[in-house]
């Protein structure tokens, strides 16, 4: 092989895209920049949810237990970010029980599509007629348009990840939720707040049926007593002066699957008993990983 040959080769390899693991399918391959990670292959089979069939636990396929249930429900809606099949059962007991910490930022990552959802469907607040007016003047004018468009779209002002209990923490050593709320705050620049603590250990629920788990899951979590966060929580509401403003605050649940909602709903009814207690309210939606 000659000089130029070999100046060739060098050249198209550092130009070309490196080759690593896939944290999906496990096969060295060139990843995607979408999911950094993950390869085209595994991304075109994410199981996603883009149109829930349910609008009130996000279910992708026909849902008997919103339908056949009447009491409240203290969340306006949940919304999963991909549909819990075989292949997305091991990719997440590779990250939750086996400690596989490169697939955190993968699954936060993916849990913002379910962000997306969410914020696609709240819409756009109403404008007052000086906004309509202005946004009338500009509607020829599609860049100014565009711009008004993404600075109106619903935005959570608080994200509180789901506890888990001393002795799942001690276990795993990390909290799968509070991960996920991480990646999605720096995508977002929502604020996180671990809000709450569970207040005894339940078992694990993957082998309960929904009745049992919804039993377990009263008064299953509790404010979170640390002084430091309840100042946090307290210094929040005042800085952005939510306790004197009429709208609710716009608090998002997060967790890694959502099955019966137990869970969800437990936490959210804390959440609302201390927002109530605290003089304001809150309309409270939960995102999740997948959906069972």
């Amino acid at each position: 092989m000659n000089l130029m040959s070999t100046w060739f080769h060098i050249a198209r390899s550092l130009l070309a895209p490196s080759a690593s693991d896939c944290l999906i399918c496990g096969k060295q391959t060139q990843v995607t920049s979408e999911i950094p990670g993950v390869c085209k292959s595994c991304l075109i089979l994410i199981p996603w949810i883009r149109n829930p069939r349910c609008s009130k636990c996000g279910r992708h396929v026909g849902c008997p237990d919103c339908s056949r249930s009447s009491d409240p429900v203290p969340i306006i809606c949940n919304r999963s970010a991909v549909a819990y099949t075989s292949v997305m059962r091991e990719v997440l007991g590779r990250y939750k029980y086996r400690g596989d910490e490169r697939l955190a930022p993968v699954l936060g990552l993916m849990l913002d599509r379910a962000y997306m959802v969410l914020q696609a469907e709240r819409g756009q607040p109403q404008l007052d007629v000086g906004s309509r007016q202005i946004h009338s003047k500009l509607s020829t004018t599609k860049s100014k348009s565009k711009r008004i468009s993404r600075a109106s779209l619903w935005q959570a002002d608080l994200l509180i990840p789901v506890p888990v209990s001393d002795a799942r923490q001690a276990e795993r050593g990390f909290n799968q939720a509070e991960r996920l709320a991480d990646v999605l705050s720096r995508c977002r620049g929502i604020p996180q707040l671990p809000l709450l603590v569970r207040t005894h250990h339940t078992g694990k629920q993957s082998f309960k049926s929904r009745a049992e788990r919804l039993a377990d899951m009263k008064r299953a979590f509790a404010v979170n007593p640390d002084p430091a966060t309840g100042a946090q929580f307290s210094h929040w509401l005042e800085s952005h002066g939510r306790q004197t403003q009429s709208q609710p605050l716009q608090i998002v649940i997060i967790d890694d699957i959502y099955t019966t909602g137990s869970t969800i709903r437990a936490c959210a009814e804390t959440i609302h008993v201390l927002t109530g207690r605290l003089g304001c309210t809150a309309e409270i939606y939960s995102l999740t990983w997948a959906r069972s």
